[in-house]
């Protein structure tokens, strides 16, 4: 009896093992979101008119690092000429060095119906992104840098127009608990139209709860711009400072 036990023990043994060493990573992983907005604000400036917003997000990921993401949101009409959607196309590559992460890549902001007032007009751009983030204990600080290289979709009516964006952000979980905290400040160093024709600064302050796959957050963001600088078709003042909440599920 003995003699019989231990093979068919140490085929179990085995088997109970065995996918512990024939596991594997997998190459490609898919990660998604879906959020609700109070108000999209886009370097501070309000997108949707300081109203709601639906927005989602499909991201593909290869264990090489390299990326390709579709974030939508709905917008107001006069961001884009017409048009009420956002749809940000990007491919990237990301790397982590010990505590560093850098990630780097290109962004195309596709406005469907933007040519619906006039036929010829076409507000799609495209920007290039580089960031560097760091962790300190829990706390990660990022440093963000977009170029939108010369394009007709920027011009403030007198040809072609770029835009450079840098951002310093800032962000911690609190210790033990369901809570993150962020702090980030912008500026925009070029006039365009993505900056609403002038140079500016934005920063916002934010905090977040996390439960499972849902997070709910409250941000207040904040310009450098004075009163009614920037007013929307409706007469609202889109780069005054404002607090919005965010209901977003991961998946």
């Amino acid at each position: 009896m003995r003699k019989i036990l231990r093979p068919v023990l140490g085929l179990a043994f085995l088997a109970s093992a065995a996918p512990a060493f024939a596991e594997e990573t997998k190459p490609f992983t898919v990660n998604g979101s879906a959020t609700l907005t109070s108000d999209y604000r886009f370097r501070g400036i309000s997108q949707t008119d300081k109203g709601f917003a639906l927005q989602g997000s499909m991201t593909v990921t290869h264990s090489s690092g390299v990326y390709a993401s579709v974030w939508g949101s709905s917008i107001d009409d006069y961001v884009a000429n017409g048009g009420d959607q956002e749809l940000d196309l990007i491919v990237g590559y990301k790397k982590t060095v010990g505590g560093t992460t850098f990630d780097v890549g290109g962004l195309y902001y596709y406005y469907p119906g933007s040519s619906a007032v006039s036929a010829n007009y076409n507000s799609d751009f495209l920007e290039l992104y580089g960031s560097v983030a760091q962790t300190f204990g829990p706390a990660t600080a990022k440093l963000t840098a977009n170029y939108a290289p010369k394009s007709a979709a920027l011009s403030l009516g007198k040809g072609k127009e770029d835009n450079l964006y840098l951002n310093l952000g800032l962000s911690s979980p609190l210790p033990n608990t369901p809570v993150s905290i962020s702090a980030a400040v912008g500026r925009t160093f070029t006039k365009s139209f993505l900056s609403g024709g002038d140079t500016y600064t934005d920063w916002s302050l934010g905090a977040s709860y996390t439960q499972g796959a849902m997070t709910f957050g409250l941000t207040y963001v904040d310009t450098s711009y004075g009163k009614k600088a920037i007013v929307s078709p409706s007469g609202k003042d889109v780069a005054k400072a404002g607090l919005f909440a965010t209901l977003g599920v991961a998946f």
